[in-house]
């Protein structure tokens, strides 16, 4: 990565980080961990990307009821990401048409890009995480 591409914070260098959702939020630990990688990662002041792809589009969709699962809806979380810093959310069109979503089915303000667009975006990142 070249100089010009870095930016720099107090503690070193500021990396641009995506985290790629593709599961559903429940019955795996794997959208409560990205999660919590996400609020660590932005603790430490870097430049934090959110993407929802497949079933992954299920963790911000509206109206989640987790009761009879037995497990805590943290759906609401994604609502506080703001108060983080954390405002880039992206959302790819083909799954959300896929599954019959709209963006006024989401909790949370996102871009929605083409698969080819969001291709690109996590291309021009640091690290990609996917889960």
């Amino acid at each position: 990565m070249g100089e010009d591409m870095e930016e720099e914070y107090e503690g070193g260098v500021v990396k641009k980080f995506m985290f790629v959702n593709r599961k559903a939020p429940y019955g795996t630990i794997y959208a409560l961990e990205v999660l919590e990688m996400v609020l660590i990662s932005a603790a430490f002041d870097q430049d934090v990307h959110i993407a929802f792809l497949d079933d992954g589009i299920y963790q911000i969709k509206k109206g989640q009821d987790t009761k009879e699962l037995g497990m805590k809806n943290f759906s609401p979380t994604y609502r506080a990401l703001e108060g983080y810093d954390i405002e880039k959310l992206f959302v790819e069109r083909e799954s959300l048409e896929e599954r019959g979503l709209t963006e006024d089915d989401l909790l949370v303000p996102v871009e929605v890009i083409s698969r080819a667009e969001m291709g690109a975006l996590m291309a021009g990142m640091d690290v990609v995480l996917t889960a």
